[in-house]
């Protein structure tokens, strides 16, 4: 881990307890070689995933809540959140997007509303909102499998761009 460069206007007790703080939130681990790397985070979230049902304009998929991707709290880390959002938003995106557009991510809103536990098992329905010429909105909902308690609420926003012919 690196030195920590105090501030002299900060009192160290602060500073203390500021990185014990980080150090819980697991921001001082370091990363096993094998996990870094183009797509590594990705791929972890992607083998979550279990497509349940595929409609035009609609998409349902699956998962257990896994210890790797929850917080210092044993919930779903809102960064997993986030990343399984986008690759189910973009999935649902392409069953109305025709296939010569390439679609990039414009804006991604999350509403966390409850918690996902750990090895809790999570129902994610995402459906196009709108799709246009130019963009792709979806919106995604979460919820936790048995008692259909809604517990994450996102919406993605997509740019419907053609491919460049070169």
């Amino acid at each position: 881990m690196a030195a920590i460069v105090e501030s002299k206007e900060i009192p160290s007790e602060t500073v203390a307890k500021f990185t014990e703080y980080m150090m819980g939130l697991g921001t001082c681990t370091v990363i096993p070689t094998k996990y870094e790397g183009e797509g590594v985070n990705s791929d972890l979230i992607r083998s979550l995933l279990k497509v349940q049902h595929i409609h035009r304009g609609r998409l349902t998929c699956s998962f257990t809540v896994k210890p790797f991707a929850c917080n210092r709290y044993n919930t779903l880390h809102g960064g997993a959140i986030g990343s399984i959002a986008e690759i189910v938003a973009l999935a649902c995106a392409r069953t109305v997007v025709n296939k010569d557009k390439e679609l990039f991510l414009g804006e991604l809103s999350v509403s966390y509303l409850s918690v996902a536990v750990n090895q809790a098992e999570v129902m994610v329905d995402a459906s196009v909102v709108r799709s246009g010429k130019n963009l792709t909105v979806v919106a995604i909902e979460f919820k936790i499998k048995d008692t259909e308690r809604l517990t994450y609420m996102c919406r993605a926003t997509f740019y419907n761009m053609p491919v460049a012919s070169l």
